[in-house]
C-alpha cells in the first residue's frame, strides 16, 4: 500500500461522512412517523469491527447519539463474544433499546448491522430512531412518575430482527403486541433497515475505489488526528479546576430538585470530568444511564470545539469518571425516560457553566435545555383509529461573547426540529391555536439570550391522555459572566375552561382531555451573557420596537428608557447609574 497523501485522506473522510449523511436522509424520507420523517429524531453512524468505536456519524443526526451508539455497539460485540447474543451472519440486523446496555430511553430504538467484506466483518453500521410509542403505562412512553423501567415500555436486549435479510415475524409480532398504533411501525422499521442498506452500498463503493487497506489506514489516521486536534484545543486552557452546578426540576415523583455537581480538571492536554457530588439515584424517571452521561459530555465539548471531526479519537482527551452512586449512573431497574431528552441537557449545561470560566470567548450561556416532550395519545372517532402524537419544541440559545443567542433553536442534544404545524394537524385531531416566539423569554445580558417558543394546541374530537416530561420549570437556563437567567418553562392545561398547572411544573402524566380542552406551553429562553447594563441601548430599542420586550421590561432588565418608540438617552444614563 502506498502512503496516504493529504488529498486522499480528505476525500475518504468526506466520503465516510457523506455515507452517514445519506443514511440519515434515507431514514427520514422513508419513515412513517412525523417525529422521524419531519422532526429528524434519528441518527446513523459507522463503527469499528473490533471494539465498536465511532468512525463517522451523520452531520444531520442527533449529537446525543454520538457516544450512545458507540457504547451500545461495543456492548453488542462483547455479548456476542461471550455467548450472550447469537453470532452474526451476513444480512442480519440486531435491534436493541435496553438503556442499561448503552442506550437512552426506551423510545430510542437502535438497529445494528455487520458489514461483511472478504468473509469477515469490516465494520458495523448502526442507527437510532425515536419511535413514537414503545408501550408502557402512558402513550408515547414519557411516564413522568414511573418508578421502574418496566412501566416505561418494552425493553429489548440485542436480538436479530432481520435474519439473513428477512424480517423475523415472531420478533416483529412480539414488538407489535406490546406497543400502541402497531400498524405504523412497519414503515419506520423498513426505513431504519433501508438506511443501513444504503450505508453498506456507499461504503462498498468507497472500498472498491480506494481498496480496503487504504480505507482502514485512513480511518486509523483520522482517529489519531481527531485526538490530536482536540488536545491542541485543550492545551491552551489554563491548568486548574473549574466547578459548576445545574439543576433538574424534580424526578417527577419527589418534588425536589436534583443537583448535577461538576468538577472539571484541566491538566496538560486532557480534561477530567467528575460528577461525584451529584444527587443520588432518584425514584422517578430522571435517572441517566452511563452511556447517556458520557455522550452528554462529548456533545457539550463538540458545541465548544465544533471543528474537531466526529470520531472516537475526539473523545480520547476527555476523561469522564464514572459517577457511581449518583442519578447519572442508572442501573436496573431505575426508570430513565427523561435521561436522553432532559437530564442529558442539564449535564451539558453543567459543562458549559464550568468551561465558560476557562473559555469565556468560546462558550455560551446556557441554552433552553429542554426538548419539550409532550405526548398525546387517544382515539380519533372521525378516522376510527388510535393515535400517539409526540411534540418536541425548540427554545432560546444562550448569548455569547460576540452576539445574542439563537431564537427557537433545536435542543442542545440534537438537530431535531418541531414537526410543521400543518403536518401535525393533518395527522392528528388537534388544532394549533397559537404558535409564535415567546417574547421576553431571553435572559438579559450584554448579549441577551434567544427567545423560546409559545404554542397552544386544542383537542378537536375524541378523548386523549396527555403526558409531559420537560425541564427548566423551576429555574431558567443559566446566564454567564454577569448575564441573567432565561425564562422558565411553563405548562398550563385548560380542562372545562379551568387552568391546571402540573404540581411538578414541567412533568405530569395521564392527564385526561376531551374535545375543546387545550394545552399551552412556553419554552425557556436562553441565558444572557455579560452585564445587561452594558448592552447597547440601540439594540434594546430595536428589541422593543420588534415586540421582543416591553418598554417596562427594557427598563427593568437593561436599564434602558423607551418612550413610545424613542430612546431617552438621558433618562437611560441616569437609570443605569442608579
Amino acid at each position: 500500500m502506498t502512503p496516504l497523501d493529504a488529498i486522499t485522506l480528505s476525500v475518504i473522510q468526506a466520503a465516510l461522512q457523506q455515507t452517514c449523511d445519506e443514511m440519515d436522509l434515507t431514514f427520514s424520507r422513508a419513515a412513517f412517523s412525523p417525529v422521524i420523517a419531519e422532526a429528524n429524531d434519528r441518527s446513523d453512524g459507522i463503527y469499528s469491527a473490533e471494539d465498536g468505536s465511532l468512525i463517522a456519524q451523520g452531520s444531520q443526526g442527533l449529537p446525543v447519539f454520538v457516544g450512545v451508539m458507540q457504547y451500545s455497539t461495543k456492548t453488542l460485540i462483547e455479548m456476542i463474544a461471550d455467548g450472550r447474543c447469537l453470532p452474526p451472519e451476513e444480512g442480519d440486523i440486531y435491534i436493541v433499546n435496553d438503556p442499561y446496555l448503552g442506550g437512552t430511553h426506551l423510545m430510542d430504538v437502535r438497529f445494528v448491522m455487520p458489514v461483511w467484506r472478504g468473509g469477515k466483518i469490516f465494520c458495523w453500521l448502526s442507527n437510532t430512531g425515536h419511535w413514537p410509542d414503545i408501550g408502557g403505562s402512558v402513550p408515547g412512553g414519557f411516564s413522568a412518575s414511573a418508578t421502574a423501567v418496566e412501566q416505561e415500555g418494552l425493553r429489548l436486549p440485542p436480538v436479530k430482527l432481520f435474519k439473513r435479510k428477512k424480517l423475523d415475524p415472531e420478533i416483529y409480532a412480539i414488538i407489535c403486541s406490546n406497543i400502541r398504533v402497531a400498524d405504523q411501525r412497519i414503515g419506520d422499521i423498513r426505513a431504519q433497515a433501508a438506511a443501513l442498506y444504503v450505508g453498506r452500498e456507499r461504503l462498498f463503493a468507497i472500498l472498491d475505489r480506494y481498496g480496503d487497506e487504504t480505507v482502514v489506514a485512513a480511518i486509523s489516521e483520522l482517529r489519531k488526528r481527531a485526538a490530536e486536534q482536540m488536545r491542541a484545543h485543550i492545551a491552551p486552557i489554563p491548568d486548574g479546576v473549574y466547578r459548576s452546578k445545574a439543576f433538574v426540576d424534580s424526578d417527577g415523583v419527589v418534588d425536589q430538585p436534583l443537583t448535577i455537581a461538576l468538577s472539571v480538571e484541566k491538566s496538560g492536554d486532557t480534561l477530567s470530568f467528575d460528577f461525584s457530588g451529584s444527587s443520588p439515584p432518584c425514584i422517578g424517571p430522571m435517572n441517566s444511564v452511563l452511556a447517556t452521561t458520557l455522550s452528554s459530555v462529548y456533545l457539550a465539548m463538540r458545541h465548544i470545539f465544533p471543528d474537531v471531526p466526529i470520531s472516537a479519537g475526539a473523545f480520547e482527551p476527555l476523561i469522564v469518571k464514572r459517577p457511581e452512586g449518583t442519578f447519572l449512573d442508572a442501573k436496573y431497574p431505575r426508570p430513565v425516560s427523561g435521561c436522553a431528552a432532559e437530564v442529558s441537557q442539564r449535564i451539558a449545561e453543567a459543562v458549559f457553566a464550568a468551561m465558560v470560566q476557562a473559555l469565556p470567548e468560546k462558550v455560551t450561556a446556557a441554552p433552553a435545555g429542554s426538548s419539550g416532550n409532550f405526548a398525546l395519545g387517544g382515539n380519533d372517532p372521525a378516522r376510527g383509529r388510535d393515535y400517539v402524537m409526540y411534540q418536541i419544541s425548540g427554545g432560546g440559545y444562550g448569548g455569547n461573547f460576540f452576539h445574542d443567542g439563537l431564537t427557537n433553536g433545536c435542543s442542545t442534544i440534537g438537530i431535531s426540529k418541531s414537526p410543521p404545524v400543518e403536518i401535525m394537524e393533518q395527522a392528528y385531531p388537534v388544532l394549533y391555536r397559537h404558535y409564535a416566539l415567546r417574547e421576553g423569554s431571553g435572559g438579559a445580558g450584554k448579549h441577551r439570550g434567544g427567545f423560546g417558543l409559545a404554542y397552544e394546541v386544542e383537542i378537536l374530537r375524541g378523548e386523549a391522555r396527555a403526558s409531559f416530561v420537560m425541564d427548566h420549570g423551576r429555574t431558567g437556563p443559566q446566564g454567564a459572566c454577569g448575564g441573567k437567567d432565561g425564562a422558565v418553562n411553563t405548562v398550563t392545561v385548560f380542562r372545562d375552561g379551568k387552568a391546571h398547572v402540573p404540581k411538578h411544573l414541567s412533568k405530569e402524566q395521564d392527564i385526561p382531555l376531551k374535545a375543546g380542552d387545550r394545552v399551552r406551553v412556553g419554552t425557556p429562553g436562553g441565558g444572557g451573557y455579560g452585564d445587561p447594563l452594558l448592552r447597547d441601548p440601540a439594540l434594546v430599542q430595536r428589541d422593543v420596537r420588534l415586540g421582543y420586550y416591553t418598554a417596562e421590561q427594557a427598563a427593568e432588565m437593561f436599564g434602558v428608557v423607551i418612550v413610545g418608540s424613542d430612546l431617552d438617552r438621558e433618562a437611560t444614563s441616569k437609570l443605569r447609574e442608579a
